[in-house]
Formats: structure tokens, C-alpha cells, sequence
């Protein structure tokens, strides 16, 4: 599996999870503000690892060029 596809599929896997907490969160499953605030916190930490991954792939594409 080469660099790319590897990077996409944890993109992928990222996005899956963000939804998973979004979808959760959006239903009022949340108990109590406590379990809100940590989903919000895994949710922006999945944002933070996927900018991370998107900024690694722009600077591989540049040194492809």
C-alpha cells in the first residue's frame, strides 16, 4: 500500500469516527454535560489529527513536484 492510499484510508477512518461522535452528540445520547464535553473534545481532536494528515499530504505532493 503506498503512501497515499494509506494516508486516504486514515482520512477515512477519521471521518468515520467524527460521525459516529457527531451522530451521538445530534441524538442527545449524551448523559450529562461531562460526556458532552469529552465527545467535543474527541471530536476536535479527530479535526486536529485529519488537518495534520491533509498538511502532511500537501507538503508530500510538494516534494513529488
Amino acid at each position: 500500500m503506498n503512501d497515499y492510499k494509506l494516508l486516504s484510508h486514515i482520512v477515512n477512518e477519521i471521518e468515520r469516527l467524527r460521525a459516529e461522535q457527531a451522530f451521538h452528540l445530534a441524538n442527545g445520547r449524551a448523559a450529562d454535560i461531562e460526556e458532552y464535553r469529552s465527545i467535543c473534545g474527541v471530536i476536535r481532536g479527530l479535526n486536529l489529527a485529519e488537518n495534520v494528515i491533509n498538511d502532511l499530504v500537501q507538503k508530500m505532493e510538494k516534494s513529488d513536484d
